[in-house]
């Protein structure tokens, strides 16, 4: 590695530890040139798949933009930061286990509503509508009864 303060190509690692979190390592190291002291850390980078649009046009993944949208649906609805964080890295986890160099953006936004649903139907619904287009009514009020929550039949309603 290069020393940052003198440029010299070779650099001696004096101390080598791995994260609390096992997603990185920390090396202290040390320049025989200059003698100064530096870390660096090593992290795992994963290549994620570029999305292809509906247009046929492609655009690497950005996580902030998926997070946007999510956080958009999610708008003054009662769910976390912390519970998000983990929406968006399951989908992530997603993307990387398909193995795929694309995936096509309707792939994704299938993944987005699968989460919302999990997490709130309010957010489920809005990402819902502006996703899939809606054309009429009756599209959006499917999407509702996919929602709500089926009534318990009472027993004089079995009986007829």
């Amino acid at each position: 590695m290069r020393c940052p303060f003198c440029q010299h190509a070779d650099t001696q690692v004096l101390d080598t530890r791995v994260s609390e979190e096992g997603d990185s390592i920390r090396r202290r190291r040390r320049c025989p040139s200059c003698d100064k002291r530096f870390t660096t850390y090593e992290r795992i980078e994963l290549a994620m798949p570029t999305i292809v649009k509906k247009n046929g046009s492609r655009a690497e993944y950005e996580r902030a933009k998926l997070l946007a949208s999510i956080m958009l649906a999610l708008r003054k609805r009662p769910v976390s930061a912390e519970t998000i964080e983990t929406a968006v890295a399951r989908i992530e986890d997603k993307l990387l286990s398909l193995a795929a160099r694309e995936v096509p953006s309707d792939r994704l936004g299938e993944l987005v509503m699968r989460e919302l649903k999990k997490l709130d139907k309010i957010a489920y619904i809005r990402f819902a509508s502006v996703y899939r287009s809606f054309e009429d009514v009756d599209e959006f009020a499917e999407v509702i009864r996919e929602v709500r929550p089926k009534k318990p039949r009472r027993a004089a309603d079995s009986k007829t």
